[in-house]
């Protein structure tokens, strides 16, 4: 991120980062927490991309000959949209204390949320939710740190919110409202209505904080009932 916020400074309006080495695109941006990434987040407005080390000294080598370069983003190879309709995922996570990033998430969530119920209720989009995950390796399973943290013998896992394994909520409380979050949509998707999970996520989010101290299975029941009493129903199955 660093590379990136320099080169705005500079006045860039993309930038292309190339690998050093060979291999397969990996994501640019590590989902665990970096307080190094933290000071840039909210600063950075220009998009950026990884590109393969291959692809990047083509395009130095012809610079270097000062050959005109024209870059165009094409998205119709990698979103995939049959019957006309567009399909797309979403990486997320509940945990609402783990800094700017948890904040800009769910900033985009509520600011996305009525242009994707719109696309989705007309049938325009495909939308599949993913959730952030760890495992806990296994000469660690049977640790206290391990076992406030995972579920199912360490192999979903999730950080402690507040970094204190002595107090507040746990990382597996995090792994549980993931799936809870998941569970919706399953079930508004299995019904046609899964434009339903956008209305959960958010407000799940607002009344049920843990800053509040409202981050619980029973808050979750509670906005579940407020999504109506088939899919509480449903949920509970």
């Amino acid at each position: 991120m660093e590379y990136v916020w320099h080169a705005q400074l500079a006045g860039a309006a993309a930038v292309l980062v190339t690998d050093s080495i060979d291999e397969s695109l990996i994501t640019m941006d590590s989902p665990e927490e970096s307080s190094d990434a933290d000071g840039y987040i909210e600063k950075i407005v220009i998009p950026s991309a990884l590109i393969e080390k291959s692809f990047g000294d083509s395009l130095k080598d012809a610079l270097k000959n000062k050959d005109e370069v024209l870059l165009r983003i094409d998205w119709r190879e990698s979103v995939p949209h049959p019957d006309n309709r567009v399909e797309y995922e979403f990486w997320t996570n509940s945990n609402d204390e783990c800094g700017a990033r948890c904040d800009e998430q769910m900033n985009f969530v509520k600011n996305f949320k009525g242009h994707a119920q719109i696309l989705e209720r007309g049938g325009y989009s495909l939308f599949t939710p993913h959730y952030i995950t760890w495992f806990c390796p296994p000469p660690f399973i049977l640790s206290s740190q391990c076992k406030s943290q995972c579920i199912n013998h360490g192999r979903y896992c999730a950080p402690d919110p507040e970094k204190d394994f002595g107090e507040g909520y746990e990382g597996k409380d995090v792994v549980y409202e993931n799936l809870r979050q998941l569970c919706v949509h399953r079930v508004a998707n299995e019904s046609n209505r899964s434009w339903v999970w956008w209305d959960y996520v958010t407000d799940f989010h607002i009344r049920c904080s843990m800053k509040e101290k409202r981050y619980s299975k029973d808050c979750a029941e509670e906005v579940m009932k407020s999504l109506g009493k088939y899919y509480f129903l449903m949920l509970l199955s």
